[in-house]
């Protein structure tokens, strides 16, 4: 198999992928809600009153892995009180291994795939190809590349992005320009995009793709803050500021695929920079 079950530090089971060596949320099951659910505003969107014609909510789970992002989403949704907007989760992965490993009997506890959770991704793992469907959620699944799953997504279409994949180590060009430009295509207006990255770079992509970008939550390990991103500026609590853009201009020769003179000009003339207000992390 080209997955196994690990302990992570904080004393969880994971999954650890052989092949590319990560580990999957190496610092815990919490990470789900702690910098994907919450600051979502998950639950709040899916109570607001202000959706169209009870239209449900879009949440493009990119990175299913051990569904750990998805069950915590449809914990929540399964959770809320009447009435409330339906929720639909699309997600994207090449493979379903990962999946298989954490229902296994003697893990699936662990994953907290139990309950509707589990019973719900029994039967993805099973007919990958239709539709589960919860009281509240609908859920399908696209097994295919990144680009062709992006491409293949109506435009405008997508409130919520949890951008869970491999690091920029293991797969770059998931973390370029070109990759948050197709993502960009998708978000309708008032879409947020929420990662565990605050890597310069992917900032920086994340902003030459067209989205504004801004401080997400603590991820608990080394990195001090992860990162949210919006169509709207309006949209984000903490846009980075002038000082961020003063720390990308002093490294910009270290990033891993470097930055043109033309792309920092571009960056620097976006409005989210205009002013001398804003997050330097």
């Amino acid at each position: 198999m080209a997955f196994e079950i690990v302990r992570t530090h904080a004393g969880e089971q994971s999954i650890l992928d052989r092949q590319t060596g990560e580990v999957m949320h190496p610092v815990g099951r919490s990470e789900s809600d702690s910098l994907y659910v919450v600051p979502s505003r998950l639950a709040e969107r899916l109570t607001t009153s202000s959706h169209e014609q009870g239209a449900p909510l879009v949440l493009l789970d990119v990175g299913l892995g051990a569904a750990s992002n998805a069950g915590a989403a449809i914990r929540v949704a399964e959770a809320l009180p009447e009435p409330t907007r339906k929720l639909s989760i699309v997600s994207i992965d090449h493979s379903l291994e990962p999946l298989a490993l954490a229902l296994a009997p003697e893990h699936a506890a662990a994953f907290g795939l139990t309950g509707a959770v589990g019973e719900a991704a029994r039967r993805l793992l099973q007919r990958p190809d239709e539709v589960v469907h919860t009281g509240r959620v609908s859920w399908s699944l696209r097994r295919e590349d990144l680009a062709a799953a992006l491409a293949a997504l109506p435009a405008d279409s997508v409130d919520i992005v949890f951008w869970d994949v491999y690091s920029p180590r293991s797969l770059p060009a998931f973390w370029r320009e070109p990759s948050f430009r197709a993502l960009r295509r998708v978000c309708r207006s008032g879409a947020t995009v929420h990662t565990y990255s605050g890597a310069l770079g992917v900032r920086a992509a994340m902003l030459l793709g067209g989205f504004a970008v801004g401080l997400g939550p603590s991820s608990g390990g080394k990195q001090r803050h992860t990162t949210i991103a919006a169509g709207c500026l309006q949209d984000l609590a903490r846009p980075l500021g002038r000082e961020w853009l003063a720390r990308l201009v002093a490294s910009r020769q270290s990033l891993p695929d470097g930055l043109s003179d033309q792309d920092l000009a571009r960056i620097t003339s976006l409005p989210q920079f205009a002013t001398t207000t804003g997050n330097a992390v």
